[in-house]
């Protein structure tokens, strides 16, 4: 059976390439597969998990059972295809999932993945967790999938600590003695969490000068999990608290990397580049609406 678009959330968007197709000019069957399995790692990313972190914390690992592709047609070289997927049934110890890989409106591949939760030592399977089932079942209805809690550093330290140190020190290389300040004490701190309760972005905005102007920094995203739209939801969660106590300009010192991402935001690079905690940075600023 043929799937519709409408059926599905899309989680990947790709272009075939020559070592995907066979003698016959065709999307050698196997590579659909692989397709999928792209797909369903950006699903995970979707729900807030990363995926390591998270199987951890649940002590389990989800294991294929079973794949079921139904072909309807075949892709060709240089062909643009969106993978499209759904759960559909959550059993004791089993997640299916629903597949649909397509070319514009043209449903080429129809699948069905079975997944079954287990120890991953002894390979037993285990019941899925109630937070993983709950968070599935809120995804596909739309509901959000993440808790946003804004407090001072006293409250949110270990948390916001433990990814700041995670990203900045161990990713970066950012010495450790530069990455906590004594603006730390007085800023107000943002964490996202997931549905397990993990730390999966934060960010700080310290307090606002005489001038009306406040500085956004640290802002930290789970590796796994960039490019979901994380940091945009902490970013406008800072600035409506800046625009409440009446900021009136917000500056950051940001990553020449991530420029592109602020600059979407409003923010505007001041000056030239420099150097900090050897990355290279640039100044932007962001006048506030009133």
């Amino acid at each position: 059976m043929t799937r519709s678009r409408d059926e599905f959330r899309f989680f990947s968007h790709l272009r075939v390439r020559w070592v995907e197709v066979d003698m016959q000019k065709i999307v050698f069957n196997g590579h659909y597969l692989m397709y999928l399995d792209t797909a369903i790692s950006d699903y995970w990313r979707a729900l807030g998990l990363p995926y390591e972190k998270s199987m951890h914390a649940l002590g389990g690992d989800l294991f294929v059972v079973k794949s079921s592709l139904e072909y309807h047609g075949s892709a060709f070289y240089d062909d643009i295809l969106d993978i499209g997927l759904k759960c559909t049934k959550i059993g004791n110890s089993s997640i299916v999932i629903s597949g649909g890989i397509f070319r514009g409106n043209t449903c080429l591949v129809s699948a069905e993945l079975i997944y079954v939760f287990a120890n991953p030592h002894t390979k037993k399977s285990m019941t899925v967790p109630d937070a993983v089932r709950q968070l599935m079942v809120d995804f596909e209805n739309g509901l959000p999938v993440t808790q946003m809690v804004l407090g001072p550093w006293a409250e949110l330290k270990e948390e916001a600590l433990a990814l700041r140190l995670e990203v900045f020190v161990q990713e970066q290389g950012v010495p450790l003695e530069m990455e906590q300040d004594e603006h730390d004490e007085t800023s107000r701190h943002i964490v996202l969490r997931n549905a397990l309760g993990l730390c999966i972005a934060t960010a700080r905005l310290l307090p606002v000068s005489h001038e009306g102007v406040s500085k956004l920094g640290r802002m930290a995203v789970e590796r796994q999990l960039r490019g979901h739209d994380l940091g945009r939801t902490v970013l406008k969660a800072l600035l409506e608290e800046a625009r409440a106590r009446g900021d009136q300009e917000v500056l950051i010192h940001a990553q020449k990397s991530v420029q592109p991402f602020y600059a979407k935001a409003g923010f505007e690079p001041q000056g030239e580049a420099f150097m900090e905690a050897g990355i290279e940075h640039i100044e932007m600023k962001l006048k506030l609406k009133t």
